[in-house]
């Protein structure tokens, strides 16, 4: 029977059976230079010190050198400032589900039965919008002033129209009055304007025939000196 030493679960050397615990650490020390206070020995999942060992394998676990204390003072300290939390959303139901996804689920149908609510509100809404847009708006407008103002303007425009229609009638009954009166300047009558446009014509007529027989005297006369130039000629 042997024994197998290991370090970190690799193997190190093989030893005869009935070794003791020294002989096992100067075979150690030979060929790793590890001192005895370095590691310790285990065996079967027990302490080996002092013992002899006959047969089996043999673990060497190296000493971790030990820290500052008070560390888990630090961890309480920093726990006790930590806020619990109330949210339990990822964990699980008795049939494995995700509460997360059971509350999403239950906000989903309370949502869809409330959807024909909100259609209707919307209907509404867009119904009063529409009334208020169609409705006569209301202008509460108050200045004495302009009321006064207001007043009296009215007044001053049916005065004026009033001495206007009088001051027309006036001078209707003036021109009324000149045309029917007559004209006694040399003590014949005033001409009518169509008197006048009737002799007017009859001077145009007269004009026009005298400068027709002009202009037949003359081609008379351009006649009888052509002849007597023909003549002359051929005398």
């Amino acid at each position: 029977m042997v024994i197998n030493i290991f370090i970190n679960s690799k193997h190190l050397i093989t030893c005869a059976d009935d070794s003791d615990y020294d002989e096992l650490c100067s075979r150690i020390e030979k060929h790793t230079n590890l001192q005895s206070e370095d590691y310790y020995l285990i065996s079967n999942g027990k302490l080996l010190k002092d013992k002899l060992l006959t047969h089996g394998n043999v673990h060497c676990i190296l000493r971790q050198v030990g820290g500052k204390g008070g560390f888990g003072s630090m961890l309480r300290a920093i726990g006790a400032q930590i806020e619990k939390t109330t949210n339990r959303e990822a964990c699980r139901d008795l049939s494995g589900r995700r509460l997360r996804d059971i509350n999403e689920e239950k906000r989903v149908r309370a949502w869809l039965d409330k959807q024909g609510e909100r259609e209707r509100e919307a209907e509404e809404r867009k119904k009063r919008k529409i009334e208020k847009l169609l409705a006569v708006p209301k202008h509460d407008f108050k200045d004495d002033e302009y009321e006064e103002a207001r007043a009296n303007l009215t007044e001053k425009v049916n005065d004026a129209f009033e001495e206007g229609l009088k001051n027309a009638e006036e001078i209707s009954k003036e021109k009324q009055a000149a045309q029917d009166e007559p004209s006694t300047s040399g003590g014949t009558k005033r001409k009518s304007p169509t008197e006048d446009k009737a002799k007017a014509k009859k001077k145009k007529k007269g004009a026009l025939w005298i400068g027709d027989d002009i202009s037949g005297s003359d081609s008379d006369t351009d006649d009888s000196e052509e002849e007597s130039k023909k003549k002359a000629i051929k005398n």
